[in-house]
């Protein structure tokens, strides 16, 4: 029986597994083993970086199967539906991935060009689709190039923490469904913490006919009550997250700045599975979900005026 399966490469340790069910060997004497035949390199990884293991389970028992989830945090243990385990190191490892330096709103930032599996999608993303003009706005774009749709990401290149993080975006009104612009954290080394993402959403998710078209989430997503979501009107608006021990503070309100007497667009307060600060950087995208119904069309562009922290 052979095994071939994608990986995410979020440990230097790989491992095979095989299910155990009811059925008993009539040979007891000799018992399974796993043998590898390729094994990745040792990286910590990420959602961009996959890569194939491969092997072989000798002496399996009549009617075992193990059928692994797509992706895992940490490795299974012997136990339960789980007979065997074996872990080996990944060998040699991998270049960093390509990126281009970007200057905005005085912090240093990376344009990464990899392809990344997001919202349903395997996500091109391409360098040309982001710069800063004279006036030291951002833009992010998706453009296709050669047939091929390809997109926007931005990393900031320091984790900043607790404190407040302030967007400032122009009309997003014009997005078709299928486009999604994220402004969020993310720990690719966090996976206790669910990789510490919160999410600052603008978008329909592939759904022309929904009215909602704007969420604040911290992950895990499907836990109840860890995305709230709100219809957003065009315009420039201010998008606040302010992070606190236990608590994430969400906000939109009219206009380029935050003043007292903006006018409230929608807000939130999480403060159950907020994560605490870590090795988290801040991301931005503008990238494509996958839509039947509402499959991109055309060129898409957002600006975003301004970033500001405060500790």
């Amino acid at each position: 029986m052979k095994l071939r399966c994608g990986a995410w490469l979020k440990q230097m340790l790989l491992s095979f597994c095989i299910a155990l069910t009811s059925c008993q060997s009539r040979h007891g004497d000799t018992g399974p083993s796993i043998e590898f035949s390729k094994i990745p390199p040792a990286a910590q990884g990420g959602r961009e970086r996959v890569d194939t293991i491969a092997g072989r389970v000798k002496n399996p028992r009549p009617g075992q199967s193990y059928h692994p989830p797509p992706t895992i945090e940490v490795a299974p243990t012997v136990g339960g539906s789980v007979a065997l385990v074996r872990i080996v190191k990944g060998v040699g490892s991998l270049p960093p991935l390509p990126t281009r330096p970007l200057r905005f709103s005085g912090y240093d930032w990376e344009i990464h060009t990899s392809s990344q599996t997001r919202g349903g999608l395997n996500n091109l993303y391409d360098a040309d689709n982001v710069w800063s003009d004279a006036s030291g706005a951002l833009h992010l774009r998706i453009t296709k190039k050669s047939d091929k749709w390809t997109c926007a990401h931005v990393m900031l290149t320091r984790s900043l923490g607790y404190g407040t993080y302030t967007f400032v975006v122009r009309d997003t009104s014009h997005l078709e469904p299928a486009a999604i612009l994220s402004m969020h954290t993310y720990d690719r080394w966090g996976g206790d913490q669910h990789f510490r993402e919160m999410n600052i959403e603008i978008g329909r998710w592939g759904d022309a006919t929904s009215k909602d078209n704007a969420q604040y989430s911290i992950q895990p997503f499907y836990v109840p009550g860890n995305i709230s979501q709100f219809t957003e009107p065009g315009g420039t608006l201010t998008h606040t997250l302010l992070w606190e021990s236990g608590r994430a503070s969400f906000k939109t309100v009219r206009g380029s700045s935050m003043r007292p007497v903006a006018p409230m667009i929608h807000q939130h307060i999480f403060t159950s599975g907020v994560p605490t600060p870590g090795q988290e950087l801040l991301e931005l995208m503008l990238y494509i979900v996958a839509s039947d119904r509402y499959p991109l069309q055309k060129d898409a562009e957002v600006v975003i005026e301004k970033f500001e922290y405060l500790p």
